[in-house]
């Protein structure tokens, strides 16, 4: 059995590209500043990436799983090109509101359950006692917190800074690049 290693698991929208809101369409892709160089970095220590991604866009009828799916080719075909290549990409096209049938419901995928990052570590050698989480919203450090990672890093690249994602942050970064620069600190110090 192959050694386990860590993870940075990534949210997509407001972390990795600019967050348009149900964010879908490929003339809206823009990736963010320090993106690709922070994922170079943390390949480099030894790190696994994993993007893990709510769209309940899809549940609620204003997109379909081939928009997600053309979006997502295209996003990780540019970062190929800067040298960042990801393990894994998960996502959840559920919302228990959503407007399409097969699509409506509670599921343990869609983040704050940590259903994305469990399924990861048992498809891939990922140890998450020693995994990061980058996110924007308190959903995704909550997803790492009952996941059982090593540290949630919250982001101001995305959605507005809370109180709530304060207090669920184990650190609050400007941007991936200090996001990137706390996880390589931590992680070397513990």
């Amino acid at each position: 059995m192959p050694s386990l290693k860590p993870a940075v698991f990534l949210d997509r929208d407001g972390v990795i590209n600019r967050d348009t809101g149900y964010t879908h369409k490929l003339d809206e892709l823009e990736i963010l500043a320090g993106v690709a160089a922070g994922c170079r970095q943390l390949i480099a220590a030894g790190f696994e990436l994993i993007i893990v991604t709510n769209q309940s866009g899809i549940a609620r009828g204003l997109y379909n799983e081939h928009d997600y799916q053309q979006f997502s080719t295209e996003l990780l075909r540019q970062l190929n090109l800067q040298k960042v290549h990801f393990l894994a990409v998960y996502f959840c096209p559920h919302h228990k509101e959503g407007e399409i049938a097969s699509y409506r419901q509670e599921c343990y995928c869609r983040k704050p359950q940590p259903g994305m990052l469990l399924r990861a570590a048992s498809e891939h050698p990922i140890d998450l006692t020693q995994s990061y989480i980058i996110g924007d919203r308190p959903s995704d450090l909550e997803a790492g917190e009952n996941a059982g990672l090593k540290a949630n890093v919250l982001i101001e690249t995305g959605k507005t800074i809370t109180a709530e994602g304060q207090a669920k942050a184990d650190y609050v970064a400007a941007n991936f690049v200090a996001a990137t620069e706390w996880i390589l600190t931590d992680f070397n110090s513990r």
